[in-house]
């Protein structure tokens, strides 16, 4: 087995990597051109993409400069979406972009982070099926690893609940609820009957409250379909901690959302937190435990844990800035942004919002070119245009440059505004075509993903864990591949 390389040997091994692809360059010539440099972008989601798509256009083509983007998937995922997948509404890659369509000039590598280890300037990450363990080293570093959903600690909570973080989450939150169904309605137990329908949704921030109005508009259109069922057995019960929902949005928004859901059905419990969940009830901090065989988990978000060892100063765990998105201690070589990053403004720090960080990424980009070319760089700056949410039954609530929407007005601006948005225009096309045969059809109730299917997942999980086991775990035991290029 190969040791473990050091510090000293992983430097050599990239410097000897650089001279080589060099000398591949110049045909073969003795004299060596100046060493490539390498930009690392680590993070698939709105930032690292952002920030890679300027840099493939600006950097991508140089012959000095490598850019490469690592990314746990090979798709952007359009996050503010997602509840529309779990309703039926829209479909999986109604959502979801290529990388390696949407980005040019650039070196893709999916895997999965484990390790950074700035003073080496390298990073470790898994690959492939086997989670295989490969390391890069880097000459430029932008952090976007964005945020992994958080438990508090609660192990029975992150064990038993679905979240809604990403596209699988979404996709097989829509076939649980069908699932639930199509058992609920050959039950005889009442008391199972009325867990089976029972569906509880933790958190009451925008993912949650959209989330709740989706599936609450989703499962009262299917009932129809299901004789033995009614809306009396059916509950759809939103758990928030705060006093209001919506905290990010004026009271007066989250009041007349908290108005609309009730109006719609959905049971809200304010000032109450999830405590504990054992698949069958959900416990509380406040009243009795809710009987319920589904919990929605929306209510925590952390940066990913492999920026927790980085020894750089944190705010709440995100990797503190400067305005020009640089991380300190290594000024003009490691920057962050979005969720991961604590970005500084005049009254604190900038939301995460995807509206900031895919400004962020553009800033950072182009000081990263600055950095490379020895210029001054610029700091970020931006005020956010408006937030919007979208609560059901064609309602939402929003607040852009200041003004108050509600309503009809404001989900027509949710729709508009995100179609817009979303990348790619045959991605545009799809999702347009499928809202407007919304007035002419039903929603899609299929289970598409049945027990059958998830016990045969579970199958072949246990043989890739297997043969992982005889490769041995990764990086103890197993040699350690340097990323190398192509």
């Amino acid at each position: 087995m190969s040791p473990r390389p050091t510090v000293e040997m992983r430097v050599n091994i990239h410097a000897r990597w650089h001279m080589k692809d060099n000398l591949e360059k110049n045909n073969g010539s003795s004299q060596p051109a100046t060493p490539r440099k390498r930009v690392l972008i680590l993070g698939g989601g709105f930032g690292g993409i952002y920030a890679a798509r300027r840099l493939g256009r600006t950097l991508g083509k140089r012959q000095d400069i490598e850019v490469v983007l690592i990314s746990r998937e090979n798709y952007l995922l359009f996050t503010p979406m997602l509840h529309e997948v779990a309703a039926g509404d829209l479909e999986p890659g109604d959502i979801v972009n290529s990388l390696r369509k949407m980005v040019r000039h650039v070196r893709l590598v999916q895997g999965q982070v484990t390790a950074i280890d700035l003073d080496a300037r390298a990073v470790r990450y898994d690959m492939g099926a086997l989670r295989q363990p490969r390391e890069i080293t880097y000459d430029y570093l932008l952090l976007a690893l964005g945020t992994e959903t958080h438990f508090f600690g609660m192990n029975d909570v992150e064990a038993a609940a679905t979240t809604m973080k990403s596209l699988a989450d979404a996709a097989l939150l829509h076939n649980r609820i069908i699932a639930a169904l199509e058992e609920a309605a050959q039950e005889t137990d009442e008391s199972r009957r009325r867990r089976l329908m029972t569906f509880v949704v933790a958190g009451g921030g925008f993912a949650g409250v959209e989330t709740a109005g989706a599936l609450n508009g989703a499962l009262r259109h299917a009932l129809r379909y299901y004789p033995e069922l009614d809306e009396s057995m059916l509950r759809v019960v939103l758990v928030h901690p705060g006093t209001v929902l919506l905290p990010e949005l004026p009271e007066s928004l989250g009041r007349y959302t908290e108005a609309r859901l009730e109006r719609a059905g959905v049971e809200l419990w304010l000032e109450t937190r999830v405590t504990g969940y054992d698949g069958d009830a959900v416990s509380v901090s406040a009243g009795r435990p809710i009987a319920a065989s589904s919990l929605i988990w929306t209510a925590g978000a952390a940066p990913a844990a492999v920026l927790a060892p980085l020894t750089v100063e944190k705010f709440k765990g995100r990797v503190r800035v400067s305005e020009r998105l640089e991380v300190s201690g290594h000024e003009g070589v490691v920057w962050a942004v979005g969720d991961c990053a604590a970005v500084p403004h005049s009254t604190g720090f900038h939301p995460p919002t995807a509206q900031h960080c895919m400004r962020e990424a553009v800033v950072a980009a182009k000081n990263i070119e600055a950095a490379i070319a020895g210029k001054a760089q610029a700091p970020f700056r931006f005020t956010m245009i408006g937030q919007l949410a979208s609560i059901g039954r064609r309602t939402g609530v929003a607040q852009i440059f200041g003004l108050r929407f509600s309503g009809f007005a404001a989900w027509w601006l949710w729709r508009t505004i995100y179609l817009a948005k979303l990348p790619g225009f045959s991605k545009k096309l799809r999702v347009a075509i499928k809202w407007s045969s919304e007035l002419l059809f039903p929603r899609e109730i299929e289970q598409l993903v049945t027990l059958q299917d998830v016990e045969r997942m579970e199958k072949l999980g246990t043989i890739l864990r297997a043969r992982r086991g005889k490769a041995g775990p990764a990086g103890e035991g197993a040699s350690l591949q340097i990323a190398e290029h192509p």
